[in-house]
């Protein structure tokens, strides 16, 4: 697993304070022989409103 650069906390703390969820921290790509790391994987819950109630 590859370290983490200077920015990643700063970077995971501005997008949960957005409302991002992050789902992997690294996020691990595995085809084949080869294995790839990404920084995070997040996700931005959808959220539905109707006559101002959620």
């Amino acid at each position: 697993m590859p370290a983490k650069d200077t920015y990643h906390n700063a970077v995971q703390n501005a997008l949960i304070k957005e409302g991002w969820t992050i789902t992997a921290d690294p996020y691990r790509i595995k085809y084949k022989d080869a294995e790839l790391f990404a920084d995070l994987a997040a996700e931005r819950p959808i959220v539905a409103e109707q006559n101002g109630c959620k």
